[in-house]
């Protein structure tokens, strides 16, 4: 139970510390069949760019949502979409997850993209 505890504390103290920097925040989610990502300004409480694997058009074209393929298409749709609002540095919140597979291919687009962190 203490460990649990333990990483309960390093998490809010990260995410607080990800939250107050004046950029907005790439923001990752992933789950067992799909890809989700958000660029989130703390400041005003808004989603400025988003992206999934949910949309439409991408949902018809690629047969599963959870792969490396599919998560960089969302890294790279995600920062043209951030650049058209005007954002092009963030921070990178990984939400917890390991910086490998479909995270880092979301975050490697995204820097290609355009988006720098």
């Amino acid at each position: 139970m203490n460990k649990n505890l333990a990483r309960l504390r390093r998490a809010r103290k990260t995410r607080a510390r990800i939250a107050s920097q004046a950029k907005p925040r790439l923001c990752v989610f992933r789950s067992g069949k799909h890809i989700y990502a958000q660029v989130i300004d703390d400041t005003q409480g808004k989603v400025l760019a988003q992206a999934s694997t949910l949309e439409g058009e991408l949902r018809a074209s690629k047969g599963r949502g959870a792969d490396v393929a599919a998560a960089a298409t969302i890294g790279q749709r995600v920062a043209a979409k951030a650049l058209a609002v005007g954002v092009k540095e963030v921070a990178f919140d990984r939400s917890g997850y390991r910086y490998h597979g479909r995270v880092r291919a979301l975050a490697d687009a995204a820097r290609e993209g355009g988006l720098s962190f």
